[in-house]
């Protein structure tokens, strides 16, 4: 999978950090527009010599909770991460003034799902830059989260506190060596499905047009 990870992150020409222990943290958005559900990974890796990499995944959202779906904080509707590369967009500080996370410190994109339903809206929201608190950050204190519920109004929310731990571990390694920044990047696979349709689309479109001229070619000839 890490291979995986690496083909789809050289292909959306995104950078790779192979500095050692130097994170590469991948969020990775699946296909379901059903939201509360902790269904998304965020994928964290490292060089620890040349050609030697660690590699982690954890269970996360990358989507906002129902009750923030139906209750959004802003009459625009609730915040949902776009796809993308944020660079040096986050740094290890204070969730909500409680406990180290990784918390936003530069612009990044969004979009708003604002129809104030129980579902994802990804496609009829306006996308906006700027500051959100868009953070990555743990559910409960302690233990698995079952549901997300109020634990993300947009942000990228771990499953299990344990994992968060080890996560903010890897983090407090990397700022020793390289300062207190961190890329984040997010891959949406419905977007990449999109993407891979709309190709195919006009793949398709293409060799009909091909086909179509060269049979009133072939008749004109004969």
């Amino acid at each position: 999978m890490l291979q995986r990870i690496k083909a789809l992150l050289n292909y959306k020409r995104y950078q790779l950090f192979s500095r050692p222990y130097e994170l590469n943290i991948v969020g990775l958005r699946n296909r379901s527009i059903h939201p509360n559900r902790f269904d998304d990974e965020l994928h964290v890796f490292y060089a620890t010599k040349p050609l030697h990499w660690e590699y982690h995944v954890f269970r996360i959202t990358t989507d906002p909770g129902t009750f923030w779906l139906m209750n959004p904080m802003q009459p625009q509707g609730t915040a949902i991460l776009a796809e993308g590369q944020y660079k040096n967009a986050y740094a290890i500080g204070l969730h909500r003034g409680e406990y180290n996370a990784l918390v936003q410190v530069k612009p990044v994109n969004i979009v708003r799902d604002y129809d104030r339903n129980a579902m994802l809206d990804f496609y009829n929201g306006k996308k906006v830059k700027g500051y959100f608190g868009i953070n990555v950050h743990r559910a409960n204190k302690t233990g698995k989260t079952i549901h997300v519920d109020k634990n993300s109004a947009g942000c990228q929310v771990f499953e299990n506190a344990s994992d968060f731990q080890r996560f903010m571990q890897l983090c407090e390694t990397h700022r020793s060596l390289y300062g207190n920044q961190f890329t984040y990047t997010l891959i949406d696979f419905r977007s990449w499905r999109r993407q891979t349709l709309r190709r195919m689309a006009y793949t398709f479109g293409f060799f009909t047009l091909c086909g179509i001229g060269a049979h009133f070619y072939f008749q004109e000839e004969n």
